[in-house]
Parts: C-alpha cells; sequence; structure tokens
C-alpha cells in the first residue's frame, strides 16, 4: 500500500436551479425516468434531487461532481415536469468531462391510456463536441401499462434539433422521435427501471438506462443506474459512437 495514497468519497445533496424547455420522460443524452401520468398520482407534486462528490489523492489526483434534480407538478389530467443535470470531472488537475443540461415536458391525457406530449432540450457537452444542442419534440404516447407493480408507456412524434460544435459550425435537422419507459416494483422498497430513446434522421442517437431505486426511508433513496449513448454520427472532436456510465447516486425526495 503506498504511504501517501488516500481516496475519499462523500455524498451531498445538491438542488439545481432550472428553467429552459427540454426534452421528456427522456432527455436528449439521458433517460429521464421520472414518472408523469397524472391519473395514477397521488399527490399534487413529486421531485427528487441528488448529488455524489468523490475525490482521490496520491500518485494520481482526480475528483468527480454530479448534482440532479426533477420535479413534476400533477392536474387531474395534465402533468408538468422540469429537470436539470451538471457533471464535472477532473484527471491531475486538468478538466476531462463537463456536462450541463436543462429540460421541461408536458403530458395531457386524453383518456386513461392514450395522450399527448411535448417536450424540449438544451444541453452543453463540450468534451464530447457539442458546446449546445437543443432538441424540441411533440406527439402521442400510449400508457401501455399503469398499474401499482408496473408501469410501461411508449411514445412517438416528430421533432428539430440545433447542434453548435465545439469545434465550430452548426446545423438545424427535423427529425423522428421514439421512446419506451418502463418501470417494476420488485419489492416494497425496490424498483427496476428501464428507458429507451431514439432520435434519427440520416444519422441515429440512442439512449438507455437501466437501474434500480431502493427505498431507505419516507425521505431518502439509493439509485444505481447505468446508462449508454450512441450517436451514429459523432462530432470530429469526439470520434467514439458510444458513451457508458454507471452511477450510484443517493437520492432526496421533496
Amino acid at each position: 500500500m503506498l504511504r501517501n495514497g488516500r481516496s475519499r468519497a462523500v455524498s451531498l445533496l445538491a438542488i439545481l436551479g432550472m428553467s429552459l424547455a427540454s426534452f421528456s420522460t427522456f432527455a436528449d443524452t439521458d433517460i429521464f425516468t421520472a414518472l408523469d401520468d397524472p391519473s395514477t398520482a397521488k399527490k399534487s407534486f413529486d421531485g427528487n434531487v441528488l448529488g455524489s462528490y468523490n475525490a482521490q489523492h496520491g500518485n494520481s489526483t482526480s475528483s468527480a461532481l454530479a448534482a440532479s434534480s426533477t420535479m413534476t407538478w400533477f392536474q387531474p389530467t395534465n402533468a408538468y415536469s422540469i429537470w436539470g443535470e451538471a457533471t464535472n470531472n477532473s484527471t491531475n488537475d486538468e478538466r476531462s468531462a463537463e456536462k450541463y443540461q436543462a429540460g421541461a415536458r408536458a403530458r395531457h391525457n386524453m383518456d386513461a391510456n392514450n395522450f399527448l406530449f411535448t417536450q424540449g432540450s438544451w444541453l452543453s457537452d463540450r468534451y464530447n463536441g457539442y458546446r449546445s444542442r437543443s432538441t424540441l419534440t411533440a406527439g402521442y404516447g400510449r400508457q401501455v401499462l399503469s398499474g401499482p407493480v408496473a408501469r410501461l408507456r411508449l411514445e412517438a412524434g416528430p421533432g428539430v434539433r440545433h447542434d453548435e460544435f465545439s469545434d465550430g459550425g452548426r446545423q438545424t435537422k427535423a427529425l423522428a422521435y421514439a421512446a419506451a419507459s418502463y418501470s417494476y416494483q420488485l419489492t416494497d422498497s425496490t424498483e427496476f427501471i428501464q428507458g429507451v430513446s431514439l432520435l434519427g434522421n440520416n444519422d441515429l442517437t440512442a439512449n438507455s438506462e437501466t437501474g434500480l431505486n431502493v427505498k431507505i426511508n419516507n425521505h431518502f433513496s439509493l439509485k444505481v443506474t447505468y446508462d449508454v449513448t450512441y450517436n451514429s454520427n459523432t462530432p470530429s472532436t469526439a470520434p467514439k459512437h458510444t458513451d457508458t456510465k454507471t452511477a450510484v447516486s443517493l437520492v432526496y425526495g421533496l
């Protein structure tokens, strides 16, 4: 064991202030898994904040900080959500990742199983080639399952996206959007979540999140997730097509 090596991990709670228009149940690069079916809401407001921080010192120095928040307001047939996220990583005192995103979504239930939605998102991820990426979509959704144990929804519609790249240049294009969100209550305290979203035109962006949410008490829960993002046409400054992220977070329910 190295004499001067040490590491520490401290869980933090942080509320990330948000506004901006954004992108739904699914954010543009990460899956947004808040349940927004107003017909099954047990209260008029639901929200959470989560955060994490870790640092290592010794032969190498690294740190990682992440904070996010999701908030949803429910009416008899409508739901409105906003969310935001910030992530910063550094290695040997040099920044290696910096990502910010924010979003909003509105859902209107036409009946027990069918709904309309509109959503938009803003993303800044310059280490993956995007100075900014703004996405707006709208369409039709189907609540396939809405029981207390299993919930499944499917949705699709047209959209538009505007990209501004880190190395200069920009583009705006129409796209098609499709997504599925599934959750299953394994036990009274443990929930499995799975989300997938697809954004396509002449290229394809696919997002997937698989996770477990374990309730600790009435306010705190532990969330473990594995995210995969695939981009078939990446910017020149970020040549890899696939990014993965594993996260363990402490979540505080508002």
